[in-house]
């Protein structure tokens, strides 16, 4: 068996052996060769080890099979199914919130900024022009109201879980987002990241000017980061993993050995190798095969 479908439920759910059978029925209806169930963890995730169909046909037809069913689905080689790199986006991806929309509250232009945001993720505007227009609006803010709202900032359930288990098994984890060093650094501390990159608010006096230090990290420069860190850990591309949500993580995500849009955009699930609809980020984990007791964090 060269692949593997790995089927993951959400929490709030359960995978029974009927619906397994199902999908291994699908995969022998298409003239695969399917192995026996291997369970991850009860009730939540189960591989389905098979061969002779490549994992894009053996994904549709699940799905199709267990139309209607919350399951995340991801089929893919078995050989590098175990990432030794974690490249990922941040806001609403490791955690809940976009950090300018929070930041906007303090100007009373929350809504409007997330307005905003909203279109950019959605890849309906430039991006770098979106952070320009947002930050301007930032202008006269006290840099101390940084401080304020990080005290909003939770992290995605199975966020904490899936850094520290691939750290505690050799992979590297880095985060790459479009928002800012002054949030990346933290988010980093908090979870155990080995390296983050993000934007630069310009602060004067102690106060922000409404512009952002130039050059604004965009979607090529996520995809640069992927590259640079795949070559500085010396880690094939097919043994890389991206995550995130929004049209700027699209570049990453497709050039990843595995690209998972995280409960992402419309565009961005429709074009990335991989999808988290349901799940939370441990998804991440069983999608490479650990079992729920080998998680740390």
């Amino acid at each position: 068996m060269n692949a593997v479908a790995t089927l993951i439920a959400p929490r709030t759910a359960t995978l029974d052996e009927a619906a397994v059978q199902t999908a291994r029925a699908a995969l022998v209806g298409l003239g695969a060769d399917a192995g026996a169930p291997a369970w991850l963890a009860p009730g939540t995730a189960c591989d389905l080890p098979f061969g002779n169909l490549a994992p894009e046909q053996a994904e549709a037809a699940i799905r199709h099979a267990l139309v209607g069913v919350a399951l995340d689905i991801v089929a893919q080689p078995a050989a590098t199914r175990r990432k030794r790199l974690l490249v990922a986006d941040m806001e609403s991806t490791i955690i809940e919130q976009e950090m300018l929309d929070e930041l906007g509250d303090y100007v009373g232009l929350k809504d409007h900024i997330a307005a905003i945001t909203a279109r950019a993720m959605n890849g309906e505007i430039d991006f770098k022009e979106a952070v320009r227009e947002r930050v301007a609006l930032l202008k006269g803010l006290k840099e101390t109201v940084i401080d304020e709202v990080w005290q909003r900032a939770t992290l995605m359930p199975g966020a904490a879980q899936l850094v520290g288990t691939m750290r505690a098994n050799g992979a590297a984890c880095v985060l790459v987002s479009g928002g800012f060093r002054c949030f990346t650094g933290r988010v980093r501390s908090w979870i155990g990241f080995d390296d983050d990159r993000g934007n630069e608010l310009e602060v004067v006096g102690g106060v922000m000017t409404g512009k952002v230090i130039e050059p604004i990290l965009d979607r090529d420069s996520k995809l640069q980061a992927l590259m640079a860190y795949a070559g500085e850990h010396r880690v094939p591309m097919a043994e890389t993993m991206a995550v995130g949500d929004g049209a700027n993580d699209l570049p990453m995500l497709l050039a990843a050995g595995l690209g998972v849009a995280f409960h992402a955009k419309a565009v961005v699930a429709a074009e990335a190798r991989a999808r988290v609809d349901h799940g939370d980020l441990t998804a991440l984990l069983y999608a490479q095969g650990y079992r729920a007791a080998e998680f740390v964090g």
